[in-house]
């Protein structure tokens, strides 16, 4: 007999609750920015809103439905079964955070803050819940398959990220390493850089976009979110007589690998800036950027 779907609602704490989390009480907050010239309301209200759209969300979970509710903090240590349906309240850039630990579940995105958030992957208002709940849950759903990006070490550890993975040092010095593409012939290009960034087209609205401005890419324009492509782009690279700057960008097809060797003490590894779920390699491992098998089953 098969299980009903689980809803897992995903949240993250408001800027109030960390207020209250760093000085005690709201009249301690209200006091500490009002010093500073701010005020404590309009964060009190943007908390309030995303209350009640937590609670609109969860009374809209069939009553057959099983639900649970998770944290941003505790996204690693959560364990999604193949029979959820997540829906992610808050911003565009919860949902990157929550699809590195998911595979293949429909994720229904709830802006709770409409006009402030982009809304390119909180796409939802509340009251549209119900609905999309029993959408996502049905054969055939309507839903987008956005392109990841994963990184392989050799000591088999793996890294997902639906915006973009960022290589580099943990202390934001310069990163030595050799760069090449999988199966050249050679060590790849000596490089000395502020790191290494690989893109999907859903990254392509934010940090990845700014370095194609820069750069002027020759790349033929920014993938869409569901194109089987990624950018990569190195950090200012740093002419040397050891190291080069040949290869400072370029785009990934299906199949095709870009590889990192590290030639430091240490780089870390992680994607859509959760540095506190980073892969760490030293010196001589290798690491592998690519499209990932995995996709982001957005429901539209």
């Amino acid at each position: 007999m098969s299980l009903a779907p689980r809803a897992v609602i995903v949240h993250r704490r408001t800027e109030y609750e960390e207020l209250l989390a760093r000085h005690g009480t709201h009249g301690q907050a209200a006091f500490f920015l009002s010093s500073r010239g701010r005020s404590i309301d309009e964060v009190a209200r943007r908390h309030d809103r995303t209350r009640q759209a937590l609670r609109e969300v969860a009374a809209a979970v069939p009553l057959t439905w099983r639900s649970s509710r998770v944290e941003r903090a505790d996204l690693d240590r959560f364990l999604f079964a193949p029979e959820d349906v997540v829906v992610v309240v808050g911003q565009d850039g919860l949902v990157a955070n929550t699809a590195k630990y998911l595979r293949g579940q429909p994720v229904v995105g709830i802006d709770t803050d409409p006009g402030r958030n982009p809304g390119v992957l909180v796409r939802h208002r509340c009251a549209d819940a119900a609905a999309l709940l029993r959408a996502a849950a049905a054969a055939g759903d309507p839903a987008e398959e956005l392109t990841m990006v994963e990184a392989v070490a050799d000591d088999t550890q793996r890294l997902l990220a639906l915006n973009e993975i960022y290589l580099g040092s943990p202390g934001h010095q310069t990163a030595r390493y050799r760069l090449g593409s999988e199966g050249e012939k050679g060590p790849g290009e000596a490089q000395a850089s502020s790191g290494v960034l690989v893109g999907t087209g859903t990254g392509a609205t934010g940090w990845l976009r700014s370095l194609w401005l820069e750069r002027g890419s020759p790349a033929p324009g920014l993938p869409a979110p569901c194109d089987r492509r990624l950018l990569w782009f190195v950090r200012e690279a740093w002419p040397s007589p050891a190291t080069g700057t040949t290869k400072v960008a370029g785009e990934l097809e299906r199949g095709q690998r870009l590889q990192l060797t590290v030639e430091s003490d240490r780089i870390v590894v992680f994607g859509d800036g959760m540095e506190g779920d980073a892969l760490e390699l030293t010196w001589g491992q290798s690491v592998r950027l690519g499209i990932a098998e995995t996709s982001l089953r957005l429901v539209t």
